[in-house]
């Protein structure tokens, strides 16, 4: 057998991260004892959304899969080859022959991914969840395969639907397990029922025989994101517990066999923020680990960081990685069981990427391994990057509030101040067709300044809000555009504040609206039902193009060029 996809005795196969930051830092080599200048890991190192991180060593490279919830393409992928830099390599679920959204809810689709590797080929478990409110859950487990990470990747084989955070653990002996959460839908009963196991026939790609239940969890709750590895003689679940918001941690618990009983760590969490609004770092939880082929080994693991002590986090969940120092005991710590901002990296050769430019020009085939798209893959049916070369070209789709056809091409917000800018040219026929940029969070929460056509024929740039389903028309900060053909638009954050603006050729004006960041975040999306489970929001905000045709009467809008820039 080669690398496995969790680490055996002697084999440090493992996990990953990107878009790291590196700075140089001042520590003691752990191999010799002398002090040199080593790298330091910057947290998080996946800015913006990038929850629920799979991190994988296969030799010298690392990868990194995340969540991505309602947009494409599904389960993000980074790679490193120090765990310090990192660099975007596009999705796996592409198309949707491989993953549909259509009628996704928000913050439904693809949940929790991993990503392991064993006899030479990589394999991909995601949940697919379809809806979930009122102790419900609708998820459906798919395993993919590929011979390289970039692919091609195969048919989604389905799985089970009794719970969702799916994992594979590739034991030493040749078999391979499925892991996930159990959920109880009853009321009255705990909703997060355990971790279960079940073989999984790699040939057949289908689990079979018994089912399992190794752990019940701690008396913290909600255990879910289970994760095994195999060290010296040890069986090590890794769990998520507490929910995913201030509660959250790593939960570690371990046995002799691998069905168990296992036995939790009696020092407590690996990791957590809980009871620390003071820490930069909040929300740390749903860990994985990965170890170098020297032996040093990290937890890549969700964050969130509020705008104030446990305020809302507008940059979604992102990925951090620790440091991890094993016990003589046989116990895995991270120091001070709390997310650090700066850890000192790995004894490995720097690998830098180069840097990602600040302007897409809009002049390669396809999108950009930066953009997403709400609900539908990328295609010819309604975007184009060749129909007027060098220009991004999206044909209307539906509504603001529409889950199966939106035009929206879109990139995280990474940093508290950042700002999208781009030039559109657009000839509206009639008030239903509309096209401008945004900050976006879900179906109920965004801030839209869009060019349409009004009754009297001008064309107007207008500006428009919705807050928690609610509409709001900022009618201040209309601008008549008409005869306007190259048209600068602007995006901008500002800690928690968004501002818009505009350039008809003479430079850059604002809109005359300051607007509300802390809307485009998780806390706010979260709602709280009475006597029923709180439904959170799980993605994060992002700035993209958007553009509708109500109508269905083939309205377009071409983009030339954006330019991202980020602060931080």
């Amino acid at each position: 057998m080669t690398a496995a996809g969790r680490p055996l005795d002697g084999d440090t196969s493992g996990l990953a991260v990107t878009g790291g930051r590196a700075t140089a830092g001042t520590t003691t080599a752990a191999t010799t004892g002398t002090t040199t200048a080593v790298p330091l890991i910057h947290n998080p190192v996946l800015p913006g959304f990038h929850p629920d991180p799979s991190i994988l060593r296969v030799g010298e490279d690392y990868y990194l899969a995340t969540s991505t919830f309602e947009w494409y393409p599904g389960v993000r992928l980074h790679h490193s080859r120090d765990l310090v830099h990192w660099r975007a390599l596009g999705g796996v679920l592409t198309e949707r022959r491989l993953l549909d959204l259509r009628g996704a809810g928000d913050s439904c689709g693809v949940w929790a991914p991993d990503l392991s590797y064993v006899d030479g080929r990589f394999y991909l478990i995601f949940t697919d969840v379809a809806s979930f409110e009122s102790g419900y859950w609708d998820p459906r487990n798919y395993v993919v395969s590929a011979p390289d990470i970039n692919g091609p990747w195969s048919d989604p084989a389905p799985l089970h639907g009794r719970g969702f955070d799916p994992s594979l653990f590739h034991d030493e002996d040749g078999t391979s397990w499925l892991l996930s959460m159990s959920a109880d839908w009853r009321p009255g009963r705990e909703p997060f029922a355990g971790i279960e196991a079940q073989r999984f026939d790699r040939d057949a790609m289908c689990v079979v025989g018994p089912v399992r239940t190794l752990f019940s969890g701690t008396e913290v709750g909600m255990t879910e994101g289970p994760r095994i590895y195999r060290r010296q003689g040890w069986y090590y679940l890794v769990t998520a517990e507490g929910g995913t918001s201030w509660e959250h941690q790593v939960t570690v618990a371990r046995s002799r066999t691998l069905t168990g009983p296992y036995q939790p760590d009696p020092e407590g969490p690996l990791l957590t923020s809980r009871g620390r609004p003071d820490l930069e770092l909040q929300k740390a939880g749903h860990g994985a680990l990965v170890a170098t082929p020297a032996g040093e080994w990290y937890l890549a693991h969700l964050v969130g960081r509020p705008y104030t002590p446990l305020g809302d986090c507008v940059l979604g969940r992102e990925t951090a990685i620790q440091r991890v120092d094993w016990t003589p005991q046989g116990w895995p710590r991270v120091a001070g069981a709390v997310p650090a901002v700066e850890v000192p990296g790995p004894d490995l050769p720097p690998h830098p990427w180069p840097a990602e430019p600040e302007v897409d020009e809009f002049d390669a085939p396809r999108l950009g391994v930066h953009w997403s798209t709400l609900r539908r893959p990328a295609g010819e049916d309604w975007l184009s990057l060749s129909a007027r070369p060098g220009y991004l070209r999206i044909h209307g789709g539906q509504s603001p509030v529409g889950r199966v056809a939106p035009s929206l091409v879109a990139r995280r917000v990474t940093s508290p101040e950042c700002a999208l800018e781009t030039v559109m040219e657009f000839r509206p026929a009639n008030f239903r067709q509309l096209a401008g940029i945004t900050a976006y969070y879900n179906t109920r929460n965004w801030h839209y300044a869009y060019v349409s056509l009004d009754d009297d024929g001008r064309r107007v740039l207008e500006l428009l809000s919705r807050d928690g389903g609610h509409r709001i028309a900022h009618r201040e900060a209309r601008v008549d555009v008409t005869g306007v053909d190259r048209l600068g638009l602007r995006v901008e954050f500002d800690g928690p504040m968004v501002r818009f603006g505009y350039d008809t050729g003479g430079g850059w004006q604002g809109l005359p609206v300051e607007l509300d960041a802390t809307i485009l975040s998780d806390e706010h999306a979260a709602q709280i039902v009475p006597g029923e489970p709180e439904a959170w929001g799980f993605t994060g905000a992002f700035v993209g193009l958007w553009v509708q045709d109500l109508g269905g009467d083939g309205a377009y809008a071409d983009f030339d060029r954006a330019r991202f820039t980020s602060r931080e």
